[in-house]
């Protein structure tokens, strides 16, 4: 075992230390989870750094993704492919207990990345492999992201509306699906560990935890014969239910999942709906769907946003506003559940980033780490694995790490 001895309200997974070797999104996020719940979680990179860290918005030096992904990490750069480095990462595997990596092979034995090649390191090592359609079978070694893994698995067909093209999520949603499974493997195999002392490998794919996440679509259709079709925002099982306008230009959320409380929109919006013949059932309504629509639309216009949610909430009404991310970043609740988090930054100052999504109440997480500067705490991690300042310099000079400082002074001459 290698688990450290926990610092106070440090969190429940305080005492176990990941490594992260993937990249971009759904690994790096499953091991910034377990960041979040305590975990000392060391991200190693080459000295190019992460593809998140050259992608998107930028903030100074860094970039959006990368910043909004990786809070709770240390961060060391290795050259994995220099023939020195080999030692420096047998001894940084031997101090860890869990290994997520998403790389793909050939790469990934070249590196010495594979779960037979990590485990000859660190026997009882819990590795968690990230790939997008599995580890073997007729897709495997392939590339993949978010977006093919939801042509695959049928949501670009259901999501749209009806007789439109297929829309894709508004955001990667099966990459953060992927990192919560990533996240449940690893401690999930750590309890098995625990209790036998033996690590094993553990696979998840993209592919598969969308499926899993349309257990209730896919099930239907495996249950029934009957294929779910493509709605937009209503309903296939009941109506009203969908997105209405107000009078400001603004649009709110309305669903009405059974008849009380289709009763509560009437009485709430002062109408006698749910008497007329057209609406008085969930089939009369699903019959006459259009209509139900026209004249729901017709009502909430009446209301400016701000006059119509409250009213409606008032009522116990299932009604939310359609917020923008500007609306979501000051918007009550969230600020209450503690969801945007300032963090200090070494170079940017405050950066504000979303929150832990698990209270516990006993043990709490927390974000206590900044998203790290590629490189900033190699010199740190090499100190803590026994290294020497000559040791360390002479592993720079030779190029096999790089510290930020290091990797700064590149950037800049690369600059002139």
């Amino acid at each position: 075992m290698t688990t450290r001895e926990p610092t106070p309200a440090a969190g429940p997974l305080a005492g176990i230390r990941v490594l992260d070797v993937a990249t971009m999104l759904a690994g790096p996020y499953g091991a910034t989870l377990l960041g979040d719940l305590g975990a000392d979680v060391i991200r190693l990179e080459s000295h190019y750094g992460d593809e998140s860290r050259h992608l998107g918005p930028k903030r100074g030096t860094e970039r959006g993704p990368y910043l909004s992904l990786n809070r709770n990490k240390r961060d060391i750069v290795i050259d994995l492919q220099q023939e020195g480095s080999r030692e420096v990462f047998a001894r940084l595997v031997r101090t860890v207990d869990v290994l997520i990596t998403n790389i793909r092979e050939p790469a990934l034995s070249k590196l010495g990345l594979n779960y037979e090649q990590v485990a000859a390191l660190k026997p009882d090592i819990v590795w968690v492999g990230v790939t997008a359609f599995g580890p073997d079978g007729p897709y495997a070694g392939r590339p993949g992201i978010d977006f093919l893994a939801q042509g695959y698995a049928g949501v670009l067909a259901l999501n749209g509306e009806p007789g439109g093209a297929p829309v894709r999520t508004g955001f990667p949603a099966v990459d953060v699906i992927t990192s919560l499974l990533v996240a449940n493997a690893a401690q999930a195999a750590l309890r098995v560990r625990d209790r036998s002392g033996a690590g094993q490998r553990v696979e998840v794919s993209l592919l598969d935890a969308l499926m899993h996440a349309q257990a209730s679509s896919i099930g239907t259709y495996l249950a029934t014969g009957e294929a779910p079709v493509r709605t937009g925002n209503r309903s296939l099982y009941f109506a009203p239910s969908g997105v209405y306008p107000t009078r400001d230009g603004g649009h709110v959320v309305i669903t009405t999942p059974g008849e009380k409380f289709f009763g509560k929109l009437c009485r709430a919006l002062e109408v006698d709906w749910d008497s007329d013949p057209r609406f008085h059932d969930i089939e009369a309504r699903l019959a006459n769907q259009d209509e139900l629509d026209r004249v729901v639309a017709e009502r909430t216009r009446a209301y400016t946003r701000d006059e119509l949610i409250p009213k409606l909430v008032a009522a116990d009404v299932l009604t939310a506003p359609i917020n923008r991310v500007e609306d979501v970043v000051t918007d009550p609740q969230i600020l209450h559940n503690g969801m945007i988090v300032p963090t200090e930054h070494p170079t940017l100052g405050e950066v504000r980033v979303t929150g832990v999504p698990i209270r516990f109440y006993a043990t709490p997480g927390s974000v206590r780490l900044h998203p790290p500067l590629l490189g900033e705490h190699t010199r740190a991690l090499l100190g803590e694995l026994g290294y020497s300042a000559h040791d360390v310099a002479a592993l720079m000079r030779d190029g096999v790490i790089a510290d930020n400082a290091e990797i700064e002074a590149r950037r800049a001459a690369r600059r002139r």
